[in-house]
């Protein structure tokens, strides 16, 4: 990119060359005075004679005459401050009487006005400038379709009155007639189709330019009716202000073009003052002095395409321009983004320079993955340098595919498929989300889904197209309805399923939770009966007097721990390798050790031991069991001693994730400690209750036996 490029000026050199592009010929203005039509009226005021505009060139009525000798300013014009603030966020902020006010007409009376206070408050809907050009570049993409476009050039030009840059978005698409340029800057009027195209509300043109700069300046020409047409259009909230306007006041000027001849004539649709009037405000608040010069931008748009130009752009807090174009010449920079240069951590510099955040605050990693595809034969060509798509899926590792099916009005939608997998660098990139397309156009940029007060879900990204989904008015988020809310929930849950599977792969392990062994039922008791001899009750104990609630039994681990972070009496396989399963940690018992301890527990509380070989192997149990816990205690130990060795190499963000980690482990211990002391409580109520139960079968012997010699002493008297 050399400097001579980047600083080119709107105005080409003023010469006796024809148009280019198959226009031959010198241009020639001829006057030709076209039938009112009404249909070219619409919301805003289109196109009113200058008479009606006290402000637009001075409190005073300018002829045709007078317009034309104003194509002989220079092009360098000194202007007065202007009476709103440059920062966007205030600049709705004006006195509107401090301007000269323009007169009320009994002709306009019987329409809506609408307000040029509006334009600001209209573009506040977006919140990030990025997301304002975004919208223009919708517009030159819903033209592949229809209008053939095949390229959209967005660049750095001049303005040559004070200086200052201003953005140029141009395509080749089919162009816009004098009518569709009057409805694509009116409100609320769209000719697009919403089954085939981003752009539906009709809205997107005023909001994203007025959010980018205060005025625009649009030119067009168009070959699909009634022959090629050249028409120019100023949206300009400098000069609404400054005038005093109460009505949003948009001049238009059309010409007829003979693309062969390279002759152009002025078409008057409402006849030649008014056109002049038009013709002098378009002169007098665009950066173009004179007819010429307005002319000379359509030589490079060809037989039909869009130019627009964003000029007066907004400033931000510190009082400079939003947009920055000095830092990088082959991009285009949101002011005051970091550089990940300055970082000195790596772990940080490697983070910031991942996508998920370079798409902030740079237009060409943002337009990289703003369409998830184009035509191979389209291009986004930025300040000389085409942007090279990416794909966020390429980025995947252990990628999978999971298809889900939403319910829209009670019948089942097509199968919407999300691919989901780790980012390329895990677990050293902390981002996580997915990236929700809407018709192709990227909406929610790595989404998150999960809370950021754990480590899981770290590095999980996703890709999906959600068609049956609203956008809201900015395309920058989703309207929050139940359908919205229940897609959120099921990447929630595929989320979660992906950690549970994967994350051992990336450097987490899981570890193994010991199941409490079950609690057999109380024995049967028996009962006297009147007839006969006494047979057993079938009976259980009430759950509730026995049983204790495991810890979090709905999940066979706890949360992985990262083995970076992790003590050193944990070890797994190395990442990549499903066939080992990780080792247990040193103070927990083996499998043959749970299996005895089984063992002991249920043959110490098998119905009809003895009591006394019942206390035996309880104790050998206590003892047993103190082993392990000395051995898990001098392992606890040992393990903090480690994790503040560990603590000295890791980054702030590492460091406050250890912590976590550690007071969960914590809270895990004193909740073992908590079922411990029940489990105690529960040996001893079983013990008290077994003898209990071992007195009541002495007190029934006695009784039965009892019972057998008072009913056998009446025979004995026979």
């Amino acid at each position: 990119m050399d400097e001579q490029r980047d600083i080119k000026p709107f105005l080409y050199p003023v010469t006796t060359t024809p148009i280019q592009r198959g226009l031959p010929g010198s241009i020639t203005f001829q006057s030709t005075v076209v039938p009112l039509q009404t249909e070219a009226q619409a919301a805003c005021v289109l196109n009113r004679a200058a008479s009606e505009l006290s402000g637009g060139v001075g409190d005073r009525t300018i002829d045709a005459g007078e317009a034309l000798e104003a194509e002989g300013t220079s092009a360098r014009r000194s202007f007065p401050a202007p009476r709103f603030n440059r920062k966007f966020w205030s600049a709705g902020d004006y006195d509107p009487g401090a301007g000269s006010s323009a007169p009320q007409h009994p002709t306009v009376q019987n329409r809506m006005c609408v307000h040029p206070e509006f334009l600001h408050s209209n573009a506040t809907s977006h919140k990030w400038p990025f997301g304002a050009v975004a919208e223009l570049l919708d517009n030159a993409v819903d033209e592949i379709e229809t209008g053939g476009a095949t390229r959209i050039l967005v660049d750095k030009v001049i303005d040559n009155r004070n200086g200052s840059p201003a953005l140029l978005i141009q395509d080749d698409g089919g162009g816009m007639d004098p009518e569709s340029l009057r409805r694509c800057m009116s409100f609320g009027f769209s000719e697009k189709q919403s089954g085939s195209s981003i752009g539906q509300y009709g809205n997107g043109f005023k909001t994203s330019t007025m959010r980018l700069g205060a005025d625009v300046i649009v030119f067009s020409r168009c070959t699909k009716s009634g022959g090629p047409t050249q028409s120019i259009g100023l949206l300009s909230y400098t000069f609404l202000v400054e005038t005093g306007q109460t009505d949003v006041v948009v001049p238009v000027v059309d010409y007829k073009c003979n693309l062969l001849r390279g002759q152009t004539t002025r078409l008057e649709r409402h006849g030649s003052e008014q056109f002049a009037s038009n013709l002098s405000v378009l002169l007098k608040w665009s950066p173009f002095a004179t007819e010429e010069e307005l002319m000379q931008n359509f030589n490079d748009i060809g037989p039909h395409g869009t130019k627009i130009v964003v000029f007066n752009f907004w400033s931000n807090d510190d009082g400079n321009l939003e947009l920055d174009f000095d830092t990088n010449p082959e991009d285009i920079m949101i002011s005051g983004a970091p550089n990940p240069e300055e970082f000195s951590s790596a772990v940080k510099r490697t983070n910031e320079n991942h996508l998920a955040n370079r798409l902030r605050y740079s237009l060409r990693v943002y337009a990289s993955v703003l369409y998830l595809q184009l035509p191979n034969y389209f291009k986004i060509i930025l300040r000389g340098q085409e942007v090279k798509r990416h794909s966020i899926a390429a980025d995947l590792i252990y990628p999978e595919c999971v298809s889900y099916k939403p319910q829209v009005n009670g019948r089942q939608e097509a199968a919407v498929l999300t691919t989901v997998g780790f980012l390329d660098g895990a677990p050293t990139i902390s981002v996580h989300g997915f990236n929700i397309y809407h018709k192709n156009r990227l909406i929610l940029p790595f989404h998150r889904v999960l809370s950021s007060a754990s480590s899981k879900g770290r590095s999980i990204a996703g890709v999906l197209e959600a068609d049956f989904i609203k956008p809201t008015h900015d395309k920058q988020d989703f309207e929050k309805s139940q359908l919205f809310q229940r897609l959120m929930n099921r990447l929630k849950e595929m989320t979660n399923e992906y950690w549970d599977i994967h994350s051992h792969k990336i450097g987490y392990v899981k570890t193994p939770r010991v199941r409490a062994a079950p609690v057999p039922p109380a024995p049967p008791v028996m009962l006297p009966i009147a007839n006969g001899a006494a047979k057993p009750l079938e009976w259980s104990a009430p759950a509730s007097a026995v049983s204790v609630s495991s810890l979090r039994s709905d999940s066979t681990y706890v949360n992985a721990v990262p083995i970076a972070f992790a003590p050193p009496s944990f070890h797994s396989a190395p990442a990549g390798t499903d066939g080992a399963a990780p080792r247990v940690p040193t103070g927990s018992p083996s499998n043959a050790q749970i299996m005895r301890i089984n063992e002991m527990t249920s043959s110490s509380m098998a119905p009809g031991t003895d009591l006394v070989e019942t206390t035996k192997r309880r104790r050998e149990d206590d003892v047993l069991m103190g082993s392990f816990k000395k051995q898990a205690t001098n392992d606890s130990v040992s393990s903090s001693s480690n994790s503040d060795q560990v603590c000295q190499y890791m980054g702030e963000r590492e460091r406050k994730e250890f912590s976590f980690l550690k007071l969960e482990n914590r809270m895990l211990r004193e909740e073992c400690s908590e079922f411990e002391t029940a489990e105690k409580e529960l040996l001893l109520k079983e013990q008290n209750l077994r003898l209990q139960i071992e007195k009541a079968k002495e007190q029934y012997k006695s009784l039965l036996n009892e019972y057998v010699s008072v009913a056998a002493s009446p025979t004995q008297k026979r």
